[in-house]
């Protein structure tokens, strides 16, 4: 492939009802969306870094300028054989995974439609044909307003709930959800919002046989999170802090996690996550797909993601409409009754871009080529 041109799209969506984390409360999305051509084919891509620098050191205005100044000028006109090249073509800039991953997955998808393959076809995936899905629910207002969307979500047949977590709003409404809840499949995740110091009171959420409870300690630390699971019966899922497959290697050896949530952007893209996924397979870490509030590109990528074999726990993957009251791809990404995403066979990331919505949605684009 010679990728000839790199088109950037800045979308502004508004969320259906606003999503709040340990960090922060988020009312609309601001994505960038990437577009790579080659030889009259367009590939698609998403970049996940938030609107501010909260969750990792990324955040959309400093995602487009490394998107456009140091990712694009490493792969314009450039012969690439295979989309795993990219990886390497860009792992010389420090950070900035989210960036650099967007554009890589658009390059996997520009692949798989030039091979005239779905993209969980073109990345090794395939095996499974429905993603099994869970929801992820923010702080709300109330216990009450979590309770009643808990209900909402279990009605939709969404086979796991994670909520949010921060000190204060963390032990007494576990208990409230788990008495009110009794069989569902609960996790906790809290963003990086505890400390070594906050064990005894993380000890406590023990009783409430939890999933896993994602990334409780700093979002940069796998040492502290080895001395912390020791501790713990409930199982520590790692997120934030795990941004290569080295990373994994790491925090296996110091076992500092028993679970691990795969996130593409936080990872660089498919090459790397796939590496990624196979470190914890060979290791019996069982992983997940996490969700960074995705338009449709992005969902539909992990969607793909989501196919590989050691994707055994339900992820993040929901259905389009718990967010936005229009996407950008069509028909929306849905779920079934039994809450699971069938998987498409159509080329790429399987769904056609809403052009006219994507057009209505934009509020900056630039285009990138050779002689920028």
């Amino acid at each position: 492939m010679k990728i000839e041109r790199i088109v950037l799209r800045q979308l502004r969506m508004p969320l259906v009802h606003f999503f709040e984390t340990s960090f922060s409360r988020t009312y609309e999305r601001n994505i960038i969306v990437i577009e790579v051509v080659s030889d009259g084919l367009s590939g698609w891509g998403e970049i996940t870094a938030g609107e501010h620098p909260f969750y990792n050191e990324e955040w959309t205005a400093a995602a487009w300028l490394i998107a456009k100044d140091y990712v694009a000028p490493r792969l314009l006109n450039r012969e690439i054989a295979h989309a795993n090249d990219v990886y390497a073509l860009t792992k010389h800039i420090r950070g900035h995974n989210m960036a650099r991953g967007g554009v890589e997955a658009a390059v996997w998808d520009l692949q798989a439609r030039r091979n005239g393959n779905p993209l969980w076809k073109e990345i090794g995936g395939g095996a499974r044909r429905e993603i099994p899905c869970g929801v992820s629910i923010g702080i709300q207002d109330s216990v009450e307003q979590l309770i009643g969307k808990i209900e909402t979500e279990l009605a939709a047949g969404y086979q796991r709930i994670k909520m949010k977590i921060k000190p204060g709003w963390d032990v007494d409404v576990l208990r409230r959800i788990r008495e009110r809840f009794p069989e569902t499949a609960l996790t906790a995740d809290a963003n990086s919002a505890y400390t070594l110091a906050d064990t005894l009171l993380l000890k406590q959420l023990d009783a409430f046989r939890l999933t896993m409870i994602e990334q409780p300690l700093a979002h940069d630390d796998i040492i502290d999170h080895a001395q912390l699971q020791a501790q713990l019966e409930t199982p520590v899922c790692l997120d934030e802090c795990i941004r290569t497959a080295h990373h994994a290697e790491q925090a296996i050896h110091l076992k500092a996690g028993r679970i691990v949530n795969i996130k593409l952007g936080r990872i660089g893209g498919f090459g790397e996550a796939k590496r990624l996924h196979d470190v914890c397979e060979a290791a019996g870490i069982p992983v997940w797909c996490g969700g960074m509030l995705e338009a449709g590109i992005g969902r539909a990528h992990n969607i793909a993601l989501a196919t590989l074999p050691n994707f055994t726990l339900p992820g993040d993957v929901s259905a389009a409409k718990r967010y936005w009251k229009r996407d950008i791809v069509t028909p929306e990404i849905a779920t079934t009754p039994h809450g699971t995403i069938v998987v498409t066979d159509e080329p790429g990331f399987g769904y056609a871009i809403d052009h006219d919505f994507l057009r209505h949605v934009t509020v900056h684009e630039e285009t990138i080529t050779p002689s920028s």
